[in-house]
């Protein structure tokens, strides 16, 4: 089951369930992946990683409105915000620790090394084949350092 099909199937749960928070973001975000499907020249059906990029953006702005809501004055505003930022983060993958991106740049600048001594030339295939791999769950800059730091 693709994950934009999830978010339907919970969308209709939560609307027979009466859970009002739960029904209103799931709609807010199939309506915001119905508009990325159809805008542009040419209108494509997103996938799972770009359903999952439209979450953390979702997320994201969430978090931020939240924020400027709560220096406002406007709690009640910024908790529900904080409450839809969480739920919808409920739809992503589990974020890694550093000890496992760690590992997982290891291994992936392990396999590059088994061709040829590697240089800084070396950085964007690295970066490429790690950020295909870790795909959005750390950090993209503290993984560059890493890789970096690997590539002397």
């Amino acid at each position: 089951m693709s994950l934009k099909d999830r978010l339907r199937d919970d969308s209709i749960a939560h609307l027979k369930a009466g859970n009002e928070l739960e029904k209103t973001t799931l709609r807010n975000i199939l309506s915001a992946i119905g508009t990325k499907e159809k805008s542009g020249k040419n209108p494509a059906e997103l996938n799972d990683q770009d359903v999952e990029n439209l979450l953390r953006k979702e997320v994201s702005n969430r978090e931020e409105t939240a924020a400027l809501a709560a220096k406002d004055g406007r709690a009640e505003h910024a908790e529900r915000e904080l409450a839809e930022a969480a739920f919808i983060s409920t739809y992503l993958p589990k974020a890694l620790g550093e000890a496992e991106a760690q590992e997982i740049v290891d291994r992936v600048m392990a396999e590059l090394a088994a061709d040829h001594e590697l240089t800084m030339k070396d950085m964007g295939q690295a970066m490429k084949l790690v950020g295909a791999e870790i795909a959005g769950r750390f950090d993209g800059k503290a993984l560059s350092q890493m890789v970096r730091a690997k590539l002397g």
